[in-house]
């Protein structure tokens, strides 16, 4: 249970930003013995790997406050964000292995599948609320939303490796927000729908 959990948690913040879980992943496997990644994922605590992670993680942490850069960062995202999901969803499998669960270790193909859908629901969510937030904000909440998600991803990624219970309080508050952007967008439509 605690492995699906990491993986929740790990992906639905992949879902926010696709650096931040695998940086934290990578260095928390390089730095500790509290993540033992599975032979296959051993390169993500590379020192090279780390950098150039790194460095992407700073383009995208710059880009994702500039309003309509956001929206074309999350166009080229749409693919990296799913894939960063099954990764860090998939590396953790490790940890499954060590709680003795086997629904996962079982179908390894699994870890991939709900890592990806689950990162990629994010960040439909997080694709379809920013340009909600740039045009009721003139563009000036696209820096403040962006470092709300990049926190966000960092405490879920952290929450998911030391806490993962508290993955269950994460992802209901990314519900909750998730429900409110819904009901803007929906309210929003249909103000423009209405007769003057």
């Amino acid at each position: 249970m605690l492995a699906a959990l990491t993986g929740l948690g790990l992906s639905t913040a992949a879902g926010l930003n696709a650096y931040i879980p695998l940086l934290v992943v990578g260095l928390i496997a390089n730095l500790t013995d509290r993540i033992r990644l599975p032979q296959e994922f051993a390169w993500l605590s590379n020192g090279w790997v780390l950098g150039i992670i790194g460095v992407l993680l700073l383009a995208e942490i710059v880009l994702d406050k500039v309003p309509v850069v956001d929206s074309v960062n999350d166009m080229i995202q749409t693919v990296v964000r799913p894939a960063s999901g099954g990764v860090v969803f998939s590396a953790t499998e490790a940890a499954a292995r060590l709680d003795g669960s086997t629904w996962m270790s079982h179908s390894p193909w699994l870890s991939w599948v709900l890592g990806i859908g689950i990162a990629l629901a994010v960040h439909v969510m997080k694709t379809t609320a920013r340009p909600v937030v740039n045009v009721s904000t003139a563009g000036v909440g696209a820096p403040v939303i962006s470092t709300v998600e990049d926190a966000g991803a960092l405490g879920m990624s952290l929450a998911a490796i030391f806490l993962p219970v508290l993955v269950v309080v994460g992802v209901a508050v990314l519900a909750l927000l998730a429900w409110w952007a819904i009901r803007k967008v929906r309210r929003r439509r249909a103000l423009r729908r209405s007769p003057a």
